[in-house]
């Protein structure tokens, strides 16, 4: 005879507030994980229950008289909010997935199973101005490599309107995301999109890289929560220590990059494993919300000596 499963709180409440609340305690209670899109159960239990609602996910949740926490919530629509709860707590899909909606920088973007649930760091080093220091006018040719659903090239056209950007992938799935971005956004003259294992079909020559590359180690990569799971492994994965990817791209970098090229690049949480498997390579390691840890910046001449080292 099987063990009934054990029941689930269920969301409950007559205001926006309550469902909020109710809803952040069934997320805690269930043990879902977060980190795309929000990084705890409040905030992500606002995003679907404003979401469901049709109410914008900048909604005032305070305890202000005017706020939109007190406004109340017909049965229906609760039913709507309670199973959208009950889908995210079975499924252990991110919200993005259900919601079918990201956000980057405030700028919305499609997403679905077919990309990686867009939050790189990149992102905030475009909208702040934090890389353009290390452009010039000269800076024409930009490469998006991994572009998953488009995000981070669309947020550079939006970033920089007098280049080019062309955003690759190695999976069409990825790349069929990317282009209803392109076109929601109305980016279609500015933003091209190119199918390509790495930098094989790219040989530029890049005035400046951007890649958010597969970087998770083998070990973390077992140890991710379903959340992770339900994502392209395409995207995650980068071998025993992450840096498979990042080995290749150095590699063919430096031939596709014009002298004064730059590569950013995001690591997440593996600079250990970065600086191990290049420890003499000279970086820049660039501040984002997360530290000083996740994004650094390459100059071809460092990867071109780097090459040369590696040669001898």
């Amino acid at each position: 005879m099987s063990t009934p499963a054990t029941p689930r709180t269920a969301v409950t409440g007559d205001t926006i507030g309550a469902l909020v609340e109710s809803g952040a305690q069934c997320l805690r209670s269930a043990g879902v994980s977060f980190g795309h899109g929000t990084t705890n159960a409040h905030d992500e239990a606002a995003w679907l229950v404003l979401w469901r609602l049709g109410l914008p996910l900048d909604s005032d949740l305070s305890d202000a008289p005017d706020s939109i926490k007190k406004q109340p919530v017909p049965p229906d629509q609760l039913a709507l909010v309670a199973t959208l709860f009950e889908e995210r707590i079975a499924t252990r899909k991110p919200a993005a997935y259900l919601t079918r909606e990201a956000w980057l920088q405030g700028v919305p973007f499609y997403v679905d199973e077919r990309a990686i649930v867009p939050r790189s760091f990149i992102a905030e080093l475009l909208a702040d101005g934090s890389v353009d220091g290390f452009l010039s006018e000269n800076t024409h040719q930009v490469l998006d490599l991994c572009t998953g659903n488009g995000s981070l090239a669309v947020l550079a056209a939006m970033a920089w309107p007098e280049v080019e950007v062309t955003g690759a992938d190695i999976s069409p799935d990825a790349l069929a995301v990317a282009r209803i971005n392109v076109d929601k956004h109305g980016l279609q003259d500015r933003i091209r999109l190119q199918l390509s294992d790495g930098l094989t079909a790219l040989p530029g020559p890049w005035d400046l890289i951007l890649c958010n590359p597969p970087y998770v180690n083998a070990a973390s990569m077992a140890a991710l929560p379903s959340e992770y799971r339900a994502e392209p492994e395409l995207a995650l994965a980068g071998g025993t220590d992450g840096m498979d990817f990042v080995r290749q791209l150095f590699a063919a970098a430096p031939a596709c990059m014009t002298e004064d090229a730059v590569i950013i690049l995001e690591i997440g949480n593996e600079r250990a494993y970065f600086e191990a498997a290049f420890p003499q390579l000279p970086v820049f390691w660039l501040e984002t919300s997360a530290g000083e840890d996740q994004v650094l910046l390459v100059t071809r001449q460092a990867l071109g000596a780097q090459a040369r080292l590696t040669a001898q």
